[in-house]
């Protein structure tokens, strides 16, 4: 991927919703027609470059365009890697972003609605679910944007795409996730970090109840050795993948950071990161996503 300065002058800017069934597409397109993007659902990879030809002699009218694509498609959809190829050589940069989640929620959620899977054919649901991740293992890996939507309800999914989307800005913007180990690794993370290295305020009688982002635990976790020095490294490292990362275009990185429970050291040390982040001309957010869970 090119980085999105370098779209040719007059083309739209292309937005590709792809993932898993079941992870949240539909949700993520409306959110981004709400934002006055002309949206396509379903759309066969190969029109992909007519699409964004059209929108181009729109003269503007048709500015921001967003294209849902996926397995839905059957045959068609082993055309994406050309089209993407193709949209290059012509002068458009998409931006895809990929909705991730679970098999256990994927299952529920087909459950729910009493949808079979698309490529379920006369197996089991999981069987569909596994053959669709594997389809789309390199598309996942190629994509500028994962979002896990296991643990999210339809509006904080809908509060993630907002924060992609709405008029984001040059420069990398990075999320910084703190989790516990013992709950599982975040499924979108680009980076993980562990912290369970320092101590445990948790085993501090008068720290357990609080959490990271409660300044007594805050102050245990910094004044221990080794957390300034590795805050001090981990800062650095990411400046340097940073770096790397706009030089490849790619602008969102998730990094996450955990401890035991999510509740003490990573909560702390992912808000410092943040903070660090954002001193240093990077657009960070803080995301919690264990604290409370216990």
């Amino acid at each position: 991927m090119t980085d999105q300065t370098d779209q040719a002058p007059g083309l739209p800017e292309l937005a590709i919703i792809t993932g898993m069934s079941g992870a949240g597409r539909s949700t993520a397109a409306n959110v981004l027609e709400d934002l006055g993007w002309f949206v396509v659902d379903n759309l066969p990879p190969a029109l992909l470059p007519t699409l964004a030809e059209l929108g181009g002699r729109s003269r503007g009218d048709v500015a921001r365009i967003a294209a849902v694509v996926d397995v839905r498609s059957g045959a068609f959809f082993a055309d994406l890697t050309a089209a993407v190829a193709q949209l290059a050589k012509d002068g458009t940069d998409p931006r895809i972003i990929f909705l991730e989640a679970s098999d256990d929620a994927l299952v529920r959620r087909h459950e729910a609605v009493r949808r079979p899977h698309p490529l379920q054919a006369d197996g089991m649901l999981s069987d569909g679910i596994a053959r669709e991740r594997a389809m789309l293992r390199d598309l996942r890996a190629e994509a500028d944007i994962v979002l896990d939507t296991t643990n999210l309800n339809v509006h904080e999914l809908a509060a993630k795409v907002l924060q992609a989307f709405d008029e984001v800005g040059p420069g990398l913007h990075a999320t910084v996730i703190s989790f516990g180990y013992k709950y599982g690794l975040p499924v979108d993370a680009d980076m993980v970090v562990d912290c369970r290295f320092l101590p445990n305020p948790h085993w501090v009688p008068e720290l357990r109840p609080l959490s990271g982002q409660d300044g007594p635990v805050r102050e245990y976790v910094m004044a221990q050795t080794g957390a300034t020095e590795f805050l001090d490294t981990y800062e650095r490292l990411l400046g340097v993948i940073g770096d790397g990362y706009q030089r490849e275009g790619k602008r969102y990185a998730t990094v996450a950071v955990g401890c035991t429970g999510g509740k003490h050291r990573s909560v702390a040390m992912a808000e410092e990161l943040a903070r660090r982040l954002t001193a240093s001309g990077v657009d960070a957010t803080v995301v919690h996503r264990d604290l409370g869970r216990e």
